[in-house]
């Protein structure tokens, strides 16, 4: 996790810095790379100190962490998933429909709306009723 860390502060000083020099060369007037770079740089320091308190809460130590760590150290069970679920194909084309309406037109959000609150909510309710419900 120590790695993790010092990769992110590293990232985000990188693009600090970077993004001060472009919005300096640009005269800050171009908006579109220097907030762009700028919010890279916030969401990396973001994780840096998000990843700084788990390890300092939690002492933990992961295989990438130590010199004798092996890769099968970090096998094991990472979630429940569903194989069978249809509703993030759903949430995926209202997510898609969302994107389509930045590029095209605002009135085609209108159209995303609905089918991303389906999925959600198909989603999250999935295991409440049915065949798999817990």
């Amino acid at each position: 996790m120590k790695t993790t860390i010092k990769t992110f502060i590293l990232l985000g000083v990188f693009c600090a810095v970077v993004g001060m020099v472009y919005g300096y060369l640009t005269g800050f007037q171009e908006l579109a790379g220097f907030p762009a770079l700028l919010a890279v740089a916030a969401m990396s320091f973001m994780l840096a100190i998000y990843l700084w308190l788990v390890d300092r809460s939690t002492g933990a130590m992961l295989p990438e962490d130590r010199e004798d760590g092996e890769i099968v150290e970090m096998s094991g069970d990472y979630g429940a998933f569903s194989p069978w679920s249809w509703w993030p194909l759903l949430l995926g084309i209202g997510c898609a429909i969302f994107v389509l309406a930045l590029a095209v037109g605002w009135w085609i959000i209108g159209l995303s709306v609905p089918v991303v609150i389906l999925g959600l909510f198909g989603l999250i309710f999935e295991h409440s009723r049915g065949d798999h419900a817990h």
